[in-house]
């Protein structure tokens, strides 16, 4: 099994492009939000460290973003929680699809929580800026603010490029990248496959 990551910018268009491999795909963010819904241990644990701010389930993410608000350092204490959750469906996901030829590894924090191993492929997807910040504020939910602390905690875009195996451009458009993700996808088999 090949466990490919595509890294980049918040906004970059990694959740797009990832689904355009056609290959079984684990998002973080998926796992996160359905945890929030559904999990009434992570909820628990949320609300007994942050008691004044977690009161209602399903978590709310308004809740959540004010308890980063007040500290920036909660945005920690909160991966802290919801990581070893985040974790255990992601070995579930890598058990139940072990016997693919690639999967699709769709996490944020990827490269900094050291999930990578050493011959998993990293794509890393190349966007310009203008094109990253217009998209971002067309979001309901864009905040400046959070964004910047979120992007504190990542990688450098020259970090993230300098771990990666493959450059991606991303020009949004949907049928340019449709045929760039399948010549990827060829070449990324070939060169595994070839002595």
């Amino acid at each position: 099994m090949i466990r490919i990551c595509v890294v980049g910018d918040i906004g970059s268009g990694k959740t797009y492009i990832s689904k355009l491999f056609r290959a079984p795909y684990f998002s973080a963010d998926d796992e996160v939000a359905n945890l929030y819904k559904r999990n009434r241990k992570c909820f628990n644990k949320l609300k007994n460290k942050f008691p004044k701010f977690i009161k209602t389930f399903p978590i709310n993410k308004q809740e959540l973003l004010e308890v980063i608000n007040k500290d920036f350092f909660n945005l920690k204490k909160i991966g802290l929680i919801v990581h070893p959750f985040v974790r255990r469906k992601f070995n579930k996901f890598l058990r139940l699809n072990i016997k693919k030829k690639i999967v699709i590894l769709d996490i944020p924090l990827y490269l900094e929580n050291k999930m990578n191993r050493k011959d998993d492929v990293i794509i890393f997807l190349k966007t310009k800026k203008s094109d990253v910040n217009k998209r971002l504020k067309k979001r309901g939910n864009f905040n400046a603010k959070l964004l910047d602390i979120f992007r504190s905690y990542q990688f450098s875009l020259k970090q993230k490029k300098k771990y990666s195996h493959y450059v991606l451009v991303n020009n949004y458009d949907s049928l340019v990248m449709k045929k760039k993700v399948k010549l990827l996808k060829s070449k990324i088999l070939n060169d595994r496959n070839s002595p």
